[in-house]
């Protein structure tokens, strides 16, 4: 799993098939709360659990299942 530190507000959530997911808020305990600004959040935060993300790349955070995915489990 990733530390939590490595993870940066500000950085693209993106999913394992490299599609965007959203933008770090910040961390709130195990998860990633997303910025409501992002158009991907529809206006409101939305939140990813730490055990989701497979690495920190190139200033992105990669999850470990696609951007759809993802999105699918806000609803």
């Amino acid at each position: 799993m990733v530390e939590a530190s490595q993870i940066r507000e500000h950085m693209e959530v993106v999913g394992s098939d490299g599609a965007h997911v959203g933008t770090v808020d910040r961390i709130e305990g195990q998860r990633i709360k997303l910025t409501k600004s992002d158009p991907a959040s529809g206006g409101q935060h939305r939140y990813i659990d730490l055990v989701m993300v497979e690495e920190v790349k190139d200033g992105s955070v990669c999850l470990s299942q696609t951007a759809e995915e993802a999105q699918r489990a806000w609803r």
